[in-house]
């Protein structure tokens, strides 16, 4: 079955999200692009929260998100009781992410990362399985 990639960004992330795009549809992955569609100024949380709401809702299976500092992002979709998005800027962290915390979602800082270093991110959490095991009794405990 064909999995389906939910993306957003503000327009700090704009071009990432592009690359990202790209890179998920060449792969064979349905997209789901919830914008932003310029480097014209958003407020990210106007496409934060429909995109955390579509994996919430099971149409789409993970997500990315990108904006200057992933802190904004970040803070958005875990407002959402379903999401556990973790910022990363390092493939570890992405790899460790999914590994450890069963993130659905990986939040990218657009001005303190490579573009090359966004796809190698993206690979490793798409790549990478939750461990489970001590992880999973921890990552039940998150939800309030």
């Amino acid at each position: 079955m064909q999995k389906t990639i939910a993306i957003g960004s503000d327009h700090a992330g704009f071009e990432y999200k592009e690359i990202i795009k790209e890179y998920l549809q060449d792969q064979g992955f349905a997209v789901l692009d919830f914008g932003t569609h310029s480097l014209e100024s958003v407020d990210y949380p106007d496409y934060v929260h429909p995109l955390a709401t579509a994996i919430e809702d099971q149409e789409a299976d993970t997500g990315f998100l990108v904006c200057g500092s992933a802190n904004g992002v970040a803070i958005t979709a875990n407002k959402h009781q379903n999401i556990r998005a973790a910022i990363a800027w390092q493939s570890e962290l992405a790899q460790l992410a999914r590994q450890h915390n069963n993130a659905n979602v990986l939040c990218i800082p657009a001005r303190f990362v490579s573009s090359d270093l966004v796809l190698q991110m993206v690979q490793q959490f798409l790549n990478t399985p939750f461990e489970g095991g001590r992880h999973a009794r921890r990552v039940d405990k998150i939800t309030c």
